[in-house]
């Protein structure tokens, strides 16, 4: 149960995060455009974000990269919450 709270949890910022990334990003509701949306998206994607995928993946997909490293974090707790329900 306690696993399934924190996922949920988890997923919910992950999508408040991107919702707030597409409408500081577009300037969505009349909002200004902030290069700093995408901060809440960074902090969840830790310790993914900091590796150093420039080398590999070009500076253009970068922030493709910094959208999809909560998912990597999503994963490895639905994983862990997986194995210990056994």
């Amino acid at each position: 149960m306690f696993c399934r709270i924190i996922l949920g949890v988890l997923a919910l910022a992950y999508l408040f995060a991107l919702a707030v990334f597409a409408v500081g990003t577009f300037g969505w509701f009349g909002a200004e455009q902030d290069p700093l949306s995408g901060a809440h998206l960074i902090i969840l994607g830790m310790p993914w974000v900091l590796l150093p995928f420039d080398a590999v993946v070009g500076e253009a997909t970068l922030p493709l990269v910094g959208i999809l490293a909560p998912l990597v974090n999503l994963a490895i707790v639905w994983a862990v919450c997986r194995r210990l329900a056994r």
